[in-house]
């Protein structure tokens, strides 16, 4: 593989996505001194259009149209949450709904797929998943008075499916797993553990937060139950944008999620006296949609679905093997060591670094202008974005690590992180 920088120059030349980038805030800046952004799988960067949108929705649906506005409001959770199915997810239209945070959202699946096993008491998770992930389950399960299985994954190359296998019996209610690992970036094979958890006659509910808009999805496809994820990574709805569940259709109507707000009440203004779900993706909603929040999430996942999700992932595939192989020849004879999957068919759009001084590395490299983001213990992770990052970005991140290794720049910066009293 030839890892020069007029090689990388040369793939960005031939990258059909290439006019996206200019699409992007803070992409002008093309000198020798310019910030490498690496770190979209935490925070997207914000698109040109999404300031108008927001000015649209601000000055004239609300200064002007004020609460006239509404019958276009109302429906913006499941009008946006079809964009990021269609679009994005490989879904069917009416099973996905923006609303909500990740983590809400979670609760409101995990609760309404416990349920829907009546008679089973274990939920599982995996050890090295994403913290809320955990918690959410953790406190399910106690204040049902169920049991949690923590799988065993390596920290590097993620869950194996025969461990996962081997923790599937008739008492397992709901298997709680991320698509792609937030530390390491290994991508599960969603169709396979979906289909084995099914044959245990559990529920699988997924977290799609560092896959959506970076690898292929096909939830139709691959039999998903259901899902939920943020838009704020990869489809750059901004900070704090809100995230969305997925529901298979078959399964809508035999679910009832707990928080029984109005917004998922059937025929909601007559102001009934008991609760009564509306049919369909409606039912999990809970109260008043985000409609600032959402237009700009719907800027971003218009993005995302006319560039195409299979070439996303692979110039992610592309971008992240470039990365690796650079860290192979540069990095790792300085003792960074890839705590990620080698094979590009098992990762996510990310890619983690590791070494005992990760902390002070991190600080350093965002001084260098470099901004990756740190994960515990001692990892460095960098998320080049397939649609606005360069395969000269890459390249350039990868020499201003070097030379920092080289000259020991970050020696100086504190070993640990600053605790919060």
């Amino acid at each position: 593989m030839d890892l020069s920088r007029a090689a990388a120059e040369a793939l960005d030349a031939a990258d059909p996505l290439a006019g996206y980038r200019t699409r992007f805030a803070g992409t002008d800046e093309d000198g020798p001194d310019r910030l490498l952004y690496l770190d979209g799988n935490s925070l997207g960067r914000m698109p040109r259009e999404t300031p108008a949108a927001l000015a649209r929705v601000a000055e004239q649906e609300w200064g002007r149209g004020l609460v006239g506005s509404w019958a276009g409001w109302i429906d913006v959770g499941t009008r946006v949450g079809d964009l990021i199915g269609t679009g994005v997810l490989g879904a069917r239209p009416g099973e996905v709904l923006l609303a909500d945070s990740t983590s809400v959202d979670l609760y409101k699946l995990l609760v309404a797929a416990a349920d829907a096993r009546p008679g089973r008491d274990v939920l599982v998770c995996c050890a090295d998943d994403f913290p809320t992930d955990r918690y959410v389950v953790a406190g399910v399960a106690a204040a049902r008075g169920m049991t949690v299985r923590e799988v065993p994954a390596d920290v590097d190359e993620g869950l194996d499916p025969a461990v996962l296998a081997g923790a599937l019996d008739d008492r397992v209610a709901v298997v709680v797993l991320s698509a792609v690992a937030y530390r390491s970036g290994a991508l599960a094979d969603v169709a396979a553990v979906t289909a084995a958890a099914r044959a245990a006659g559990a529920l699988v509910l997924w977290d799609l937060s560092h896959a959506a808009g970076a690898v292929s999805l096909d939830l139709t496809a691959n039999g998903v139950d259901l899902a939920v994820g943020c838009t704020y990574k990869y489809l750059n709805g901004g900070p704090g944008a809100p995230a969305f569940l997925y529901v298979r259709r078959e399964l809508q109507e035999s679910l009832r999620q707990p928080i029984w707000g109005w917004f998922g009440q059937r025929d909601q203004f007559a102001m009934g006296p008991a609760y009564d779900p509306v049919p369909g993706i409606g039912r999990f909603a809970v109260g008043t949609p985000p409609v600032l929040a959402a237009a700009a999430v719907e800027v971003g996942v218009r993005l995302v679905a006319e560039a195409g999700v299979d070439r996303l992932a692979a110039k992610g595939r592309a971008l992240s093997g470039l990365l690796v192989a650079l860290a192979d020849a540069r990095l790792v004879p300085h003792g960074i060591a890839l705590a990620s999957p080698r094979d590009p068919a098992r990762r996510g759009a990310h890619v983690t670094l590791a070494h005992p001084a990760a902390w002070q590395l991190t600080q350093a490299l965002v001084d260098r202008g470099v901004v990756p983001d740190f994960r515990t213990p001692d990892r460095v992770r960098l998320g080049p974005a397939p649609l606005y990052t360069r395969f000269v970005d890459v390249w350039d991140a990868v020499d201003r690590f070097r030379a920092l290794l080289e000259d020991g720049g970050w020696t100086g910066y504190p070993e640990e992180r600053a605790r919060v009293t």
